[in-house]
């Protein structure tokens, strides 16, 4: 099968994967996944499965066709159907509002049992992260007060930043607590460069509850 039909039918099958899950699961929960690896994912999917939940990813376009197709009179669609579904259709408002959250870059996770459990899914797959130019600082960053190992070649870093040290032993240490990234702000390549001196990975990235939707 060349690249071509493989795409074609893996939306084919996540097309029917998010219709059978808006009918089948009562409860979802949306995630953002910016920077989640495959990785963790791949890890979450099979800890989901062993307590019968589902998660599905994919761009956001089509997770809104697919649903959108469900919310729409069977006469009218493109698709073929028949008298029998056509008879037996309703519409269902909380469709409407699945798709109108589908907003950057959110996934999907369906059960029909505790959303606790998928929390504790959600929190055993936290990374590490560095601090990297031009990304936006989820948390504020304080480099702590005390030596830093570094040798006195290098206090033009901290100086750039405004942070006080002095030269103790051979090496930089420095005087007082300093917040060298505020919250929200975007990573300036001089910060990002001393917290990698000092070894210091400040972030970390998991999924994050977006919101819930419950019984509709």
């Amino acid at each position: 099968m060349g690249a071509t039909k493989k795409t074609k039918a893996r939306k084919d099958e996540l097309w029917g994967d998010i219709q059978v899950a808006c009918g089948a699961y009562k409860n979802i929960m949306f995630v953002n996944t910016d920077n989640v690896t495959s990785k963790q994912i791949c890890v979450m999917r099979r800890s989901m499965r062993a307590i019968g939940a589902k998660m599905v990813c994919g761009k956001n376009t089509m997770m809104k066709k697919s649903i959108g197709q469900l919310n729409t009179k069977p006469t009218e669609r493109d698709a073929p159907y028949t008298a029998e579904s056509d008879g037996s259709w309703v519409h269902q408002p909380h469709l409407d509002v699945i798709i109108k959250e589908l907003k950057g870059n959110t996934s999907l996770i369906f059960t029909n049992g505790q959303l606790v459990d998928l929390q504790k899914i959600l929190d055993s797959q936290v990374r590490e992260a560095p601090a990297k130019v031009g990304s936006i600082a989820p948390k504020e960053v304080v480099v702590p007060a005390g030596p830093t190992g570094l040798d006195p070649r290098q206090t033009g870093f901290f100086g750039n930043l405004g942070i006080a040290t002095k030269i103790l032993k051979a090496q930089i240490e420095i005087l007082a607590d300093f917040r060298i990234i505020s919250e929200g702000d975007k990573v300036a390549p001089g910060q990002a460069a001393l917290l990698d001196k000092l070894k210091i990975r400040p972030f970390e990235y998991k999924m994050t509850v977006k919101m819930i939707m419950q019984d509709g």
